[in-house]
């Protein structure tokens, strides 16, 4: 799995800092998807940028989310997940919305993962 990480940090370093700024937009949200795999509950959560959420036992908080100019569709979002059971953050990170199991949340119960970016 770390090695999909580090593919992620180099596709992202394969901006040059001018064309990031140009083609790479903030959003002021995000829309995230939630499933418990334990009983099939699927829900969709909107986050503004620094709100946290629950799901189940979790507590997802958003730092930040960008998107390529002209699609909020395909979206990476900076996420800090917490499980009440466990004292340091379970997934720190980006998780990006085309390609959900890049970085993904590895949890027993849950899967979380990114849908879009808001932009209003």
């Amino acid at each position: 799995m770390r090695l999909w990480r580090l593919v992620a940090v180099m596709m992202m370093a394969a901006l040059s800092p001018a064309q990031s700024q140009e083609n790479v937009r903030a959003g002021t949200g995000v829309v995230l998807r939630g499933l418990d795999k334990v009983n099939g509950d699927v829900v969709d959560i909107t986050l503004a940028t620094g709100e946290t959420a629950e799901i189940g036992r979790l507590s997802v908080a958003l730092q930040e989310c960008r998107y390529p100019q002209g699609t909020a569709s395909d979206s990476f979002a900076y996420l800090t997940v917490h499980d009440a059971s466990v004292q340091e953050p379970i997934f720190e990170g980006w998780m990006i919305a085309s390609s959900p199991a890049l970085n993904a949340l590895e949890h027993p119960r849950y899967d979380v993962w990114v849908l879009r970016c808001k932009t209003d």
